[in-house]
């Protein structure tokens, strides 16, 4: 065996008999669904970046802190090797949107208020004063350099400079502290539907604050992907409207990312439906 198929059999407990890669995502690391010689199939993360290697690290420390039938059951973690290596339960099977309906939303918001309701473990982070410290400024970010806004092609400068004043305010009034626990990356690659519910894959960015957060962000993923617009499932929020569309504004014009080469196009995507929500919510 080499030396990957060995540690993946250490960790499983049976032996690697094949390897199915998987896509998705926005992280350029390696993923397997892998069949073992016990019919049993386990799936296998491979961080191969220093970036890439410490989000597993830190989604491993998340598994053996916290319990609950909205994630996969940890089966085990190797960081012996050149690269750390988490072995999940499989998933493959499960369906993953979209698309989307009144049924598969439900069952989102439903796991959403379970995850809310568990208690953080200790060292998490702050959503906003830790783990992304520029979460809530994007719309300031984009006041101080907006090229690349503009450079993505969806405002003009006269349509920004008269709307960046509300826009900035609106977001301000967001609340984003709290003390519940947040995955903070809901979008439908990091879904499935199993065990007849919602499950969240991929850990790595959880923190604590204010549950509206992980609805609010997981909303323009949700529409581009052909589900209910934002103000229909969070109406009447032009805080949040502002707070995500100035999320994305401030990103999607900037550089690929080596480690996420396809984040850009799919942080323009949803900036679309952003826009028009906060639009929308605070008639720009």
């Amino acid at each position: 065996m080499t030396s990957l198929e060995s540690r993946v059999a250490r960790l499983a407990g049976a032996r690697p008999v094949a390897w199915d890669r998987r896509t998705g995502g926005w992280a350029a690391n390696e993923r397997w669904s892998v069949a073992l010689d016990d019919g049993r199939r386990v799936f296998v993360k491979h961080g191969v970046a220093d970036v890439l290697a410490e989000f597993l690290r830190e989604e491993y420390r998340f598994y053996l802190e916290v319990r609950g039938p909205f994630m996969p059951e940890l089966v085990g973690f190797d960081d012996d090797g050149p690269w750390p290596l988490l072995v999940l339960e499989d998933l493959s099977h499960a369906e993953w949107p979209p698309p989307w309906d009144e049924r598969r939303v439900a069952a989102v918001h439903r796991t959403l208020s379970e995850v809310h309701a568990t208690p953080p473990p200790g060292y998490l982070p702050r959503a906003v004063e830790q783990r992304f410290p520029s979460l809530a400024a994007g719309w300031d970010e984009v006041a101080a350099v907006p090229e690349p806004l503009l450079s993505v092609g969806l405002v003009e400068r006269n349509w920004l400079e008269r709307s960046l004043p509300a826009l900035r305010a609106a977001a301000a009034a967001a609340v984003t502290h709290g003390d519940e626990l947040l995955h903070l990356d809901v979008r439908s690659d990091n879904l499935c539907f199993a065990r007849g519910r919602a499950i969240l894959v991929d850990w790595n960015v959880a923190a604590c604050g204010s549950g509206a957060l992980d609805l609010a962000f997981w909303l323009p993923s949700l529409a581009d992907e052909g589900g209910p617009q934002p103000h229909e499932v969070l109406p009447g929020a032009p805080e949040y409207a502002a707070l995500v569309s100035g999320f994305f504004a401030a990103r999607a014009g900037l550089p690929p990312l080596r480690t996420a080469p396809a984040v850009r196009d799919v942080q323009r995507r949803q900036l679309v439906v952003a826009l028009d929500w906060a639009r929308r919510e605070l008639d720009l």
